[in-house]
């Protein structure tokens, strides 16, 4: 082995066996960080390395039954009713070096100000050569107040140069900080629901006068933070658990949980088919399918029957069709648009002499435009006739303005359909005779 790793090796083993006081501080060696315990909980201490904080009413300037060498302090608070307190201190480990003692010194105080030494009062017991377990205790202690527990290693005894270091658990327990245990229930309001429908659960805390905001888990993820009691969702699927967690207490906190019955969720299947496109004046068919046997198509119009699952339908513009189905409990629908081809159909030609056949100048898809307007001109440019409105019965036929008949020619027309889009067409007629 070389010089420098001899070296090294050496200055370790000096660290490790002469150097007692390598642990860090505990946070707890302050009286203004003392930890708070609370009751049922067990707590793994030590004044390892800890120092006496002391000057004219600082906090370890005291002697009531010890005086403090390296302190460690904790703190509990009484419940809404006070009264006796046991302290329970077990399973002491000292450390062992020579010339260091081998008991702890331990005592209650109530404070007046918190870590002001001029305002303590000692209460309980005193125990100033605790070597193994030991209860520090007291009655009468007042309620919803904050008492210390200040512990110390002794120095005193033959040959004894250090106080006393120790790691140590600690727990409280009795009438003045028991507290009734705090639960958690959970109620839906329905443990069976259709699909998509609203699940209402509500959460109610027993034993619990303060708490925190109620936390809603489904199948153990998060999925919902609220203030109050109640969780709504319409996402829940067949089988889905709903939990919620809360906090009680904001000293001393204990959680608190509850677990609903998975939910049943029932779906009605429905499918209406997919969209189709279709010329003006055309019938289609539509192409549904339902798991249950009661179903209905809607509206009712313009179809050829809105109890089957495949109906003609013929609608003159874009319409959506919803398939309705249920199952007595539990209704679903679809829908399917069936768009429709605005495109109008205006001729160049036509002869009205009364034959039947057609004798008017029809434009089909005008019904669509009931709003427009329609001016026919001669190739004078001479109107000879106009319409607000243009329907079937509406339509040029072949008459002038004076009511007389138009000789057989070319003749001009000009439609504004006043729409949204406000389209505009021009174009020409011929009129046979």
């Amino acid at each position: 082995m070389k010089l420098v790793q001899v070296f090294f090796v050496i200055v370790l083993l000096t660290v490790f066996f002469c150097c007692p006081h390598s642990w860090s501080q505990q946070s707890y060696n302050n009286c203004n960080q003392s930890l708070e315990l609370c009751a049922g909980e067990n707590y793994s201490v030590n004044n390892i390395a800890a120092n006496k904080t002391f000057c004219p009413g600082c906090e370890d300037d005291f002697n009531f039954c010890f005086a403090p060498n390296n302190s460690i302090w904790l703190q509990f608070t009484t419940n809404a009713v006070g009264g006796t307190i046991n302290v329970n201190f077990s399973n002491l480990v000292f450390e062992l070096n020579t010339g260091q003692g081998t008991e702890l010194q331990a005592t209650l105080l109530s404070a007046a100000i918190p870590c002001n030494s001029a305002s303590y009062t000692q209460i309980g017991n005193c125990v100033n050569n605790g070597a193994t377990n030991f209860v520090l205790n007291a009655a009468g202690l007042a309620p919803s107040t904050t008492y210390f527990i200040v512990i110390s290693g002794s120095n005193l005894g033959p040959g004894i140069t250090l106080a006393a270091e120790c790691t140590f658990d600690v727990s409280i327990n009795g009438a003045a900080v028991d507290r009734p245990s705090p639960s958690a229930f959970i109620a839906l309001s329905s443990q069976s629901i259709c699909a998509n429908q609203i699940l209402t659960a509500t959460a109610a805390l027993d034993e619990c006068p303060e708490n925190e905001s109620y936390r809603w888990f489904v199948n153990g993820l998060l999925v919902g933070v609220t203030t109050d009691p109640i969780y709504q969702s319409t996402a829940i699927a067949d089988g889905d658990v709903v939990s919620v967690e809360n906090t009680c207490y904001s000293l001393c906190p204990i959680a608190v949980s509850a677990v609903a019955e998975p939910v049943v969720v029932t779906t009605v299947f429905v499918d209406a088919g997919s969209d189709l496109y279709i010329g003006f004046g055309d019938t289609v068919q539509l192409n549904g399918s339902v798991t249950s046997g009661a179903f209905v198509w809607s509206p009712g119009f313009g179809i050829s029957n809105p109890l089957v699952l495949d109906p003609f339908v013929w609608p003159l513009v874009s319409t959506t069709y919803t398939l309705t189905a249920t199952d007595g409990d539990c209704i679903a629908s679809d829908q399917v648009t069936i768009h429709v081809d605005p495109q109008l159909q205006i001729p160049n030609t036509f002869s009205p002499n009364d034959d039947g056949s057609n004798d008017t100048w029809e434009i089909l898809g005008i019904e669509l435009y009931p709003n427009c307007f329609v001016k026919i001109y001669d190739r004078w440019g001479q109107e000879v006739f106009q319409s607000s409105g243009y329907s079937k019965e509406k339509a040029w036929d072949g008459h002038g303005k004076g009511g007389g008949q138009l000789s057989e020619g070319i003749y001009f027309y000009m439609l504004e359909l006043r729409d949204e889009e406000k389209q505009k067409f021009n174009g020409s007629i011929t009129l046979i005779r």
